[in-house]
């Protein structure tokens, strides 16, 4: 069904991330300031993180162990942290081979190129099912590596074979983490150094807390928390207008319904000058057209008034004329041409 943008449910969003950034960045940190995190572990790498920042972690040894884990009470959760994503693409290779022999080449370990794309679909998957099936926000981290292109170094994700796009893609904000000014900052702009994503009224480059003083470790929280209060002033964009067009449908459509031959004249005067909001002009024009078709009802263009047809009359021709008529009308090309 087709909709309009006023009709944007304002649900509690899960988001998906995607942090990128050099080893030893911080990545991992940055990761569990989200709301109720669950570190899936499958670097192996929790012991890196301060004392203070670690959480609940788990160490898959396999995907399908990932997977069956996932199928646990995750209630106490917000947040699933996926750290690294390059390692989490490499659980799922001799996943999709054994799930299709043609994925992986003679060797049975190696991806053949319709397996990269295999791979590209269930990291795609398990990020929609963690994001709409668990209702968790989903957060997964990516070492960096450099590229040389010409004289420019650009900062890319560090993965293997043609995936990168579908990593991307099911996002819905992504950033790579630096040392700007002796700073930490997180860029959430597309520039000519590195492709980031961002969304609802998150961009630019964010600085990062230093939690040395014992700041807590919130950051992604904050972040979250601000995409949700922009998501609720975006629909707050569409209230008053919704308001308004809800009175002039409630207040039109039951006219238009009940009209007549002898009425016909006044709804459509009461049409043309309603303060519409939306969608209500062009909406109650198809319904006033529609009942004058039923009504039986053709519009003379001398005397310039709706006359009901008689019984040796069609229906076809005198509409046909009435919309090749019309110019700029405002209620409808089947209903009163402009004077």
């Amino acid at each position: 069904m087709i909709k309009q943008p006023f009709e944007i449910k304002t649900v509690q969003k899960k988001y998906r991330m995607l942090i990128a950034g050099f080893p030893g960045i911080g990545k991992t940190t940055i990761a569990l300031s989200a709301p109720k995190p669950l570190l899936i572990d499958v670097d192996k790498g929790l012991d890196r993180v301060a004392v203070q920042h670690r959480t609940t972690f788990d160490q898959p040894l396999n995907y399908e162990e990932l997977l069956k884990d996932l199928n646990t009470d995750l209630s106490p959760y917000e947040t699933i942290v996926i750290d690294t994503g390059g390692k989490l693409l490499d659980l799922m290779k001799p996943y999709v081979i054994k799930q299709d022999a043609k994925n992986g080449q003679k060797d049975g370990q190696t991806l053949s190129m319709k397996g990269y794309g295999a791979v590209g679909r269930e990291f795609a998957r398990l990020m929609d099912y963690i994001a709409y099936t668990l209702n968790k926000h989903v957060i997964i981290v990516f070492h960096a590596k450099e590229d040389k292109d010409g004289e420019a170094t650009k900062l890319r994700i560090l993965i293997e074979g043609a995936t990168k796009d579908n990593v991307w893609q099911p996002m819905d904000i992504g950033g790579f983490v630096e040392m700007y000014n002796g700073k930490r900052t997180i860029g959430f702009d597309n520039c000519e150094r590195y492709y980031a994503k961002g969304t609802h009224g998150i961009k630019g480059i964010r600085e990062i807390p230093n939690l040395d003083d014992g700041t807590p470790n919130v950051f992604i929280t904050k972040l979250f928390e601000e995409m949700d209060n922009n998501i609720a002033q975006e629909a707050d964009f569409y209230e008053e207008d919704r308001k308004q067009y809800e009175k002039v449908m409630n207040d039109l459509a039951p006219k238009i319904e009940e009209m007549t031959f002898e009425t016909v004249h006044d709804v459509l005067t009461l049409i043309k000058t309603a303060p519409h909001k939306l969608t209500s002009e062009k909406e109650l024009k198809h319904m006033f057209t529609d009942k004058v078709k039923d009504l039986g009802l053709i519009w003379n263009k001398e005397t310039k008034k709706y006359e009901q047809l008689s019984t040796k009359e069609t229906t076809v021709e005198p509409i046909v004329e009435q919309v090749e008529e019309v110019k700029d009308d405002k209620v409808s090309d089947n209903t009163e041409p402009t004077e």
